[in-house]
């Protein structure tokens, strides 16, 4: 439920902060003190109009921010909702805000973090339904009907295993259309297929053989070279000249020079040791490098055959994947195709067979599912007129419309019909109305807007309250066109309906005002030449000031009708609260 709105320059708004609790919270004031504004303020929250014509004459910006509580029922699909964009903070709750700019734009965020106005107005479909003089009317969304009829019906549980052999089905399908196009192209993908698989295999590749062959490739390029070069190194160490002693011979005299040093000066003895051990590195360093000669090879015939393979790897490389490693999963990857196409005509026939078994299983779910919808469609239909009855619009007619169409690639029916079906079933469900007496049905969303859409939504939402998870309820003068006696009926069903749900109710009728949990007075002010909107919280008195002044100039015997309009509702209330 909303539980904090807060409004900044926001039209005639100014600034403004509200705390609502549970229940039933009433707005009263003159016409254009800036109630429906309130509701306005709510609506572009929830990601509604929002343009530089609502800011405030001479604000940059206007803002509105509001925190919710969100009901156990609704938690698991917010969840659904937030987590992937990483919004979810509690899922218990949510704070929402909208910002519009003087330049157009606006700005909406979820718990602090930027979003997309389509985010947004996801999130408010599971947050508040507005009704009456405003846009945001679920109940004229088509797509909602069947929603709420099957949980008018109790369906969940037999939608629930539909939906899952739905889901297997279309699963099923999909592998069955892959298989089909695969086996139409079969002839050239083979052909194709093991012209890649046989390439690759035949080149006999290894994983580390690239980083090899490229230094053999350097060594056989560069054979001469490094011959010289290890000649050179050999000479300065083992052969020397007559003006240049070899550098093992120079080096073998100091290490004799130093173990006489180290005879005679004992602290001089790791001099000694190291003079040895560098004699013994040179001598290692001409092995090796006599043994790394020896291993040089001036062989133009192998070069070519380096080069060569190096190519070959490469070129594989370019075709099939950017190292050895990819194009061999490349090969593993036409085998197992090769592999597929040649069972194709056996997978098919299973696939098809599953296909038709799961079709008979999901058209006895849908048989269900539809006796459940229109067993439950009479009685929604009663229970509504019965209610439109009390809202003064007796003769109404409410009905719901059940369609099946016919499609020859459906399911077919225990009757002989086939019928088109997705995720829902096989029905195709929109609620009818005809507002008055011999006027045909229409559908729902032909009704104009209004008191009379809205007296239409409140008995919609009486009789389906318990289907409808929306935690707060928003009508905007319901009681338009309406009198004392009707007022205080539809007073004590938006009561009734605050018990299960946070209604909210723009009024102009003090006999529905009085059934307010919570009263909220609503006034424009002038205040430095600027009009500004107040709103306060209203108790005892003052209330009883305010429905005074709803029923005309302010009198003795207009207090004391005022009075009793709120003990009336106050009796029932309580009357209703002792059932």
């Amino acid at each position: 439920m909303l539980t904090d709105l807060r409004i900044e320059n926001f039209a005639i708004i100014q600034e403004l902060e509200l705390s609502f609790q549970p229940g039933l919270t009433t707005f009263t004031g003159e016409t254009g003190a800036g109630k429906s504004i309130i509701l306005d303020a709510l609506m572009a929250l929830l990601g509604g109009k929002a343009d530089a014509t609502l800011i405030r004459a001479g604000a940059e910006r206007a803002s509105v921010e509001g925190s919710f509580t969100i009901p156990p029922a609704s938690q698991e699909a917010v969840r659904a909702l937030l987590e992937p964009e990483e919004l979810l903070d509690d899922p218990q709750s949510v704070s929402v805000a909208r910002e519009m700019r003087q330049n157009g734009r606006s700005v909406a965020r979820i718990n602090g973090r930027s979003v997309g106005l389509p985010l947004l107005r996801d999130l408010g479909q599971y947050l508040v339904d507005i009704h009456g003089q405003s846009e945001h009317l679920s109940l004229l969304n088509v797509r909602q009907h069947l929603h709420l009829l099957d949980r008018f019906a109790n369906a969940q549980e037999t939608l629930e295993a539909y939906r899952g052999s739905y889901r297997e089905l279309r699963r099923v399908q999909k592998d069955l259309f892959m298989l089909r196009q695969a086996e139409q192209d079969a002839a050239n993908r083979i052909d194709l297929l093991e012209f890649q698989a046989g390439e690759i295999e035949g080149a006999h590749l290894v994983p580390a053989e690239e980083d090899e062959l490229r230094s053999e490739r350097t060594r056989l390029a560069n054979a001469e070279g490094l011959n010289s070069l290890c000649e050179q190194t050999l000479a300065l160490l083992d052969d020397g000249s007559p003006e240049t002693p070899a550098l093992t011979d120079l080096v073998g005299q100091m290490v004799q020079a130093l173990d006489s040093l180290a005879r005679i000066d004992q602290q001089q003895h790791a001099l000694a040791e190291q003079a040895q051990t560098l004699s013994e590195t040179l001598s290692d360093i001409s092995r090796a490098l006599r043994d790394y000669m020896e291993g040089i090879e001036f062989n133009p015939r192998r070069l070519e055959q380096v080069e060569e393979r190096l190519d070959t790897i490469n070129r594989l490389k370019r075709k099939y994947g950017g190292t050895i490693e990819s194009v061999l999963e490349f090969a593993r990857k036409a085998r197992s195709d090769l592999d597929n196409i040649a069972h194709a005509t056996e997978r098919i026939a299973d696939l098809e067979q599953q296909e038709l078994e799961l079709r008979q299983i999901l058209a006895g779910h849908a048989e269900r599912l539809s006796a459940l919808r229109n067993q439950a469609a009479g009685a929604l239909a009663a229970a509504v007129e019965a209610e439109l009855d009390d809202l003064s619009m007796a003769g109404a007619k409410f009905a719901v419309a059940m369609q099946q169409m016919r499609d020859e690639n459906g399911l077919a029916l225990k009757n002989g019909d086939t019928v088109a079906f997705d995720e829902t079933g096989v029905d195709k469900i929109e609620f009818l109305i005809a507002p008055n007496p011999g006027e045909g049905l229409k559908p729902l969303v032909k009704i104009a807007s209004g008191g009379e859409t809205s007296r239409l939504m409140l008995a919609l939402k009486r009789v389906l309250t318990q289907a409808d998870s929306i935690p707060t309820l928003v009508f905007d003068e319901i009681d338009q066109g309406i009198g004392g006696r009707v007022g205080s009926i539809v007073g004590e069903k938006l009561w009734q309906l605050g018990r299960n749900h946070q209604v909210l109710c723009v009024t102009h009728l003090p006999q529905l005002a009085a059934f307010g949990d919570q009263h909220y007075s609503v006034r424009k002010e002038v205040d430095g030449g600027r009009t500004t909107t107040r709103v306060e919280v209203l108790a005892d008195g003052a209330r009883q000031l305010e429905l005074a002044q709803m029923l005309g100039a302010v009198t003795e015997a207009k207090l004391n009708s005022a009075r009793e309009t709120l003990v009336t509702a106050q009796q029932r209330i309580a009357e209703l609260t002792n059932k």
